[in-house]
C-alpha cells in the first residue's frame, strides 16, 4: 500500500470524485471526472478501502467534529431559518427563537460565519447574531464546527456555524412560491394592535415613526429637552410635534389576519470556454406573520415556606412580524480558480401591542400597562471570495475573503402608560402612575478579511501544511432618548385622568400645561455608548497521514484583540470613565487525529484551548428594557474575557449511503464563565446583569443514528417508498465551581464581592440542559416525490439567569414540541409544482420561566404559544 501512495499521488484527488460516485452515480459526475489511468485507478480503489466506503464527503474531508445542514435537509423539515433548522443537529437548542445553544453553552460560546466571514448584529443585548435573520431560501448548507480547528476564530466554545449561501447554478432555473398560514391561538381570534402607519404590513414605516422636526431640532443643541433649557412654549410646541393617536391608542381586532409569504428564486449560467462558467443566482422573498401570547408574568419573593409577590400580571400581546430577504450573487468558476460576490439583504420588523393588568404590590395597588412598540432590524452584507490551485495536481491552494458588513436596530415611538385602578376604571394622573416615550437605534458595522494558503508536501507521506491571516474590525454605536408627560404643574383634574391615550396626551392639554413633556434620558445610567472590537489573528496548520489508517492535525492561532466600550454624555458627547478596554493576545493551540480502523468506520479525538470575550451590551453599564420579559438590563465593565479547554472524543460508522451511526463525548473546562444575575431594580421590578464566576465544568456525550427502511410491501399505492429515520440525543452535565475566597465583581459595587453571595457552588451553567433529543420519521418516494416527516424535539430545563441572592435561580422548561411536514411533488402541464404543508408544535406545549424552592414553583412568565400552520406552492421553470 505504501509504494502505490509513493507511486501515485494523484490518489487522494481522485478519492473525493470516486466515493461521490459511489454515494450519487450520475452521468454528468461521470463527464466531470477526469478518466485514471487502470495504476490510478487501483490506487483510488485501495484508498477508498482504507479511508472509508461510505463516509460522506463533508465527514471525509474535515478531521474535526462536525454536523451539517443541506439543503435537502431543509426541505425535509420545512425550517424557514437557520435558527429553525439548527435545532435539529445533536446538541443544539433554540433561546427565543434566535440564538442557538450548542451542547448547553449560551449563544456566547457560538460564533456565527457567512461565507466564513464574520457578521454584525443589530440586537441591543448580544454581539452574536440571532440565526433567525437568516432565510432558508438563501442558503446552500450550514456547518456545525463542535471540535476547534485554528483557521476558526478564537472565540469558540460549543462551536462554529458557517452559513453557506447559493452557489453558481450548474444550469438556468426559476422558482416561485406563494403560501398562507395561521395559529391556534392568534388567526381569526381576537388580539391587540395599533395603527402606526400606512406601510407597516410590508415592514417599513412611512414616516410616520420619523423623529419629529421640533424635537430633533432641540435635541440638535446638546441641551435635555425640559424647562430649564427651552421656554415654555417651545417645550408645549415640542410636545404636540410628537405623534399621539396613531402610536399609542391600543386597539382590539376582532379576527387577526392569517399569515402571508410568497417569494421566489432564479439562476443563470454560462460557458466561457475552458471549462470556466459565468452565473448569477437571485433570491427574495417576503413574509408576514401574527402571532398571540397570552400568559402570566409573576415576580415572586421565597421567604421560608411562603411566597410573597413584588408583582403578578395576566398580559396579551400580539405581534406583526414583517420579513424581507433579497440575496444576489455573481461567480466566475474555471477548473482551478473561482470569484464570486454575494450580497445579503435582511429587513426583519417586529410590530408589537401589549398590555398587561395585574397587582403591583411594591405600589401598593392594582396597576395596568399599555405598551406600542416598533422594532425594525436589517442586515445588508457585501462579501467577495476566491480559491485560486496550482501545481499538477492542485497541490498548492489559495483561498481568500472580504466583507463588509452593517446591522441596524431602529426602535422609534416606544410608548408605555400605565394606569391605576380607581373604583374600578383606569385612572392615569401623570405623578402617581406615569408614561414614557423612547427613541432608540443601534448601528453595528463589521469590516473583514482573511487569506488562507494550503501546500501539499511532495514527500511520501500525504502531509499538508496550511496557514493564513484574518482581521476583523467590529464597531458598534447605540443611543437611547426617553421622554416623559408629567403633571408637573399641580394634579392633573380628575375628568382628565379617564381620558383615552389621544385625549389625554392631546394638544389642548399640553398648550395647557396639564401635562409638560420632560426628557429623563440618562436618569438611570448612561444612555449611549460606542463600542470597538479590532482582531487580528495568524495560524499555522500541519495535516499529516501518520500511516494509511490515521490521520492527525496540529495547528496553532495566535489572536490579538482590543475591545472597548465607551459610554458618553449624549448630550455633549464628552465619554464617562470607568470602562477599562479589554487588551489580550491568545496562543490557541488545537489538535485533532482521526483513526480509520475499518472500512466505514473511524475514530476522532480533539484538544483546544479558546476563549469567549464579553458582548458589547454586557460591558456597557446602559439601562435596556427587554421588551419580551419586561426586565431591565445593566451591563457590568467590570467583566473580562473566558477561557475554555476542550477535549472531545467521537466514533462514526457509515454503514449505508446516507446513513450512520455516531456517539461522542466531550469535556470542557471554562474559566470565569459570564452568567447572567437578577436582582432589585431600583424603584421596584427586577434588573438583570452579568458576571464572571469564578469557574465550572461541563461534560456530556451524544449519538445520532440516521437509517433509510425499506420495506416488504408489494402494493401500488405504495410504490417505492421507504421510511427514513433519524434521531440523536446529547445528554450533558455541568458544575459551576465556587470556593472559599473566590471573588466575583457584581454591577453596582465598587469592589469585589464574595462569590458565594451571587453563584451557588454546583449549579448548573446558565442556559445547559441535561437532555437534548430530536427524532425524525418520515416516508419518503423520490418516484411520486412525496416526503411526509414526522418531527419531535426535547429540551430539558435550563437555568435562564441567577436568582437575586438567596433566592432560587429562575429556570425554562422548553420541553417536547411535535411537528409534521409534508411534501408533495405534482405536475400542472410541463410546470413542475412542489405543495408544502406544516404542522408545528401539535403538543401544544407552553413557554415557562419559573422560580421553585421547597414545594412552591411559581411561573415567572408563561404563555401558551398554540399550533402554527403553514400551506405553500411552488412552481419550477
Amino acid at each position: 500500500m505504501k509504494s502505490i501512495l509513493k507511486q501515485n499521488r494523484p490518489a487522494r484527488r481522485h478519492l473525493s470524485l470516486a466515493i461521490a460516485a459511489l454515494l450519487a452515480p450520475s452521468a454528468a459526475l461521470a463527464q466531470q471526472a477526469p478518466e485514471p489511468d487502470s495504476t490510478d485507478q487501483a490506487a483510488t480503489l485501495d484508498t477508498i478501502q482504507v479511508r472509508g466506503e461510505y463516509i460522506p464527503e463533508p465527514m471525509l474531508q474535515t478531521s474535526e467534529v462536525a454536523s451539517f445542514v443541506t439543503r435537502e435537509d431543509f426541505q425535509r423539515t420545512g425550517d424557514s431559518d437557520a435558527a429553525a433548522a439548527l435545532t435539529r443537529v445533536t446538541g443544539l437548542s433554540l433561546v427565543r427563537g434566535k440564538f442557538v445553544y450548542v451542547r448547553g453553552l449560551g449563544e456566547r460560546y457560538s460564533s456565527a460565519l457567512f461565507n466564513g466571514s464574520p457578521l454584525p448584529s443589530p440586537e441591543p443585548l448580544q454581539r452574536v447574531v440571532p440565526l433567525d435573520l437568516f432565510p432558508s431560501e438563501v442558503l446552500e448548507s450550514v456547518t456545525v464546527q463542535k471540535t476547534y480547528s485554528a483557521r476558526y476564530p478564537g472565540e469558540f466554545g460549543g462551536g462554529v456555524i458557517d452559513l453557506q449561501s447559493l452557489a453558481v447554478p450548474d444550469e438556468p432555473f426559476l422558482n416561485l412560491s406563494i403560501g398562507t398560514g395561521g395559529n391556534s391561538v392568534t388567526t381569526f381570534e381576537k388580539g391587540l394592535t395599533y395603527f402606526g402607519s400606512d406601510d407597516d404590513y410590508w415592514g417599513y414605516d412611512d414616516g410616520t415613526r420619523k423623529v419629529p422636526s421640533a424635537l430633533r431640532e432641540a435635541m440638535a443643541t446638546g441641551q435635555r429637552v425640559d424647562l430649564g433649557n427651552f421656554s415654555r412654549e417651545d417645550i408645549r410646541r415640542i410636545g404636540r410635534s410628537l405623534q399621539n393617536a396613531n402610536i399609542r391608542v391600543l386597539q382590539e381586532k376582532d379576527s387577526i389576519d392569517p399569515d402571508l409569504s410568497f417569494g421566489g428564486s432564479a439562476g443563470w449560467s454560462m460557458d466561457m470556454g475552458n471549462d470556466a462558467r459565468l452565473g448569477f443566482v437571485a433570491v427574495g422573498g417576503f413574509d408576514n406573520e401574527w402571532r398571540t401570547r397570552f400568559g402570566v408574568q409573576q415576580d415572586p419573593v421565597f421567604v421560608g415556606d411562603a411566597v410573597q409577590y413584588n408583582s403578578s400580571y395576566d398580559f396579551l400581546s400580539t405581534t406583526n412580524n414583517a420579513k424581507v430577504n433579497v440575496m444576489l450573487g455573481a461567480g466566475w468558476e474555471s477548473p482551478r480558480h473561482r470569484v464570486a460576490l454575494t450580497s445579503l439583504y435582511v429587513h426583519d420588523t417586529l410590530k408589537e401591542t401589549r398590555s398587561r393588568s395585574g397587582a403591583d404590590n411594591l405600589a401598593g395597588f392594582d396597576v395596568r400597562d399599555d405598551y406600542t412598540e416598533w422594532f425594525e432590524r436589517e442586515l445588508i452584507n457585501n462579501q467577495i471570495t476566491g480559491s485560486h490551485s496550482f501545481g499538477e495536481y492542485d497541490d498548492l491552494k489559495i483561498e481568500w475573503r472580504g466583507a463588509v458588513a452593517r446591522a441596524t436596530r431602529d426602535a422609534p415611538y416606544e410608548t408605555s402608560i400605565r394606569y391605576e385602578n380607581v373604583g374600578g376604571y383606569w385612572s392615569h394622573d401623570g405623578s402617581r402612575v406615569q408614561n414614557y416615550l423612547r427613541f432608540s437605534d443601534v448601528e453595528d458595522e463589521v469590516a473583514s478579511g482573511g487569506i488562507d494558503v494550503t501546500w501539499r508536501l511532495p514527500v511520501e507521506r500525504d502531509i499538508t501544511l496550511a496557514g493564513g491571516v484574518a482581521y476583523s474590525d467590529n464597531d458598534r454605536n447605540a443611543e437611547n432618548r426617553e421622554f416623559r408627560f408629567l403633571a408637573l404643574d399641580g394634579p392633573l383634574p380628575h375628568y382628565n385622568r379617564f381620558q383615552r391615550p389621544d385625549y389625554l396626551f392631546s394638544d389642548y392639554n399640553l398648550s395647557h400645561d396639564l401635562l409638560r413633556l420632560r426628557e429623563v434620558t440618562g436618569n438611570s445610567g448612561d444612555a449611549a455608548y460606542d463600542a470597538t472590537l479590532k482582531t487580528k489573528a495568524g495560524y499555522l496548520q500541519v495535516e499529516a497521514e501518520i500511516n494509511p489508517f490515521v490521520r492527525a492535525t496540529v495547528g496553532v492561532r495566535y489572536e490579538d484583540a482590543t475591545q472597548a466600550v465607551h459610554t458618553y454624555n449624549i448630550f455633549t458627547g464628552e465619554r464617562q470613565g470607568g470602562v477599562e478596554p479589554l487588551d489580550n493576545s491568545y496562543v490557541l493551540p488545537a489538535a485533532t487525529v482521526t483513526w480509520n480502523f475499518s472500512d466505514n468506520q473511524q475514530i476522532r479525538f480533539g484538544a483546544s484551548k479558546t476563549i469567549a470575550r464579553p458582548q458589547f451590551r454586557e460591558l456597557s453599564p446602559l439601562q435596556y428594557l427587554d421588551p419580551d420579559n419586561d426586565r431591565v438590563f445593566y451591563g457590568n465593565p467590570y467583566l473580562v474575557d473566558s477561557e475554555l479547554v476542550n477535549l472531545d472524543a467521537r466514533y462514526e460508522w457509515f454503514f449505508g449511503s446516507g446513513e450512520y451511526f455516531t456517539v461522542g463525548a466531550f469535556y470542557k473546562d471554562i474559566d470565569k464563565p459570564i452568567e447572567s444575575n437578577v436582582n432589585d431594580a431600583p424603584g421596584g421590578g427586577i434588573l438583570q446583569s452579568f458576571l464572571n464566576a469564578p469557574s465550572a465544568t461541563l461534560f456530556g456525550f451524544e449519538a445520532e443514528v440516521k437509517k433509510y427502511l425499506d420495506l416488504p410491501i408489494q402494493a401500488n399505492w405504495w410504490g417505492d417508498k421507504r421510511l427514513y429515520l433519524a434521531a440523536n440525543y446529547t445528554w450533558s452535565d455541568s458544575e459551576v465551581e465556587v470556593k472559599d475566597g473566590d471573588m466575583v465583581h457584581p454591577y453596582g459595587f465598587t469592589t469585589p464581592q464574595d462569590a458565594t453571595l451571587f453563584v451557588r457552588d454546583g449549579s448548573e451553567l446558565q442556559g445547559q440542559s441535561n437532555h437534548i433529543g430530536n427524532l425524525q420519521l418520515g416516508i419518503e418516494s423520490e418516484t411520486s416525490g412525496t416526503q411526509a416527516t414526522l418531527i419531535a424535539n426535547y429540551v430539558g430545563e435550563r437555568v435562564s439567569a441567577r436568582g437575586r441572592p438567596g433566592q432560587p435561580d429562575y429556570m425554562e422548561n422548553p420541553g417536547t414540541s411535535l411537528d409534521f411536514v409534508l411534501r408533495q411533488d405534482i405536475n400542472l402541464g410541463r410546470t413542475g409544482m412542489t405543495l408544502g404543508f406544516s404542522a408545528r408544535n401539535l403538543l401544544e406545549t407552553d413557554f415557562r420561566e419559573y422560580q421553585q424552592a421547597g414545594g412552591n414553583k411559581i411561573d415567572v412568565y408563561r404563555y401558551e404559544p398554540g399550533v402554527s400552520y403553514t400551506l405553500s406552492l411552488s412552481a419550477s421553470f
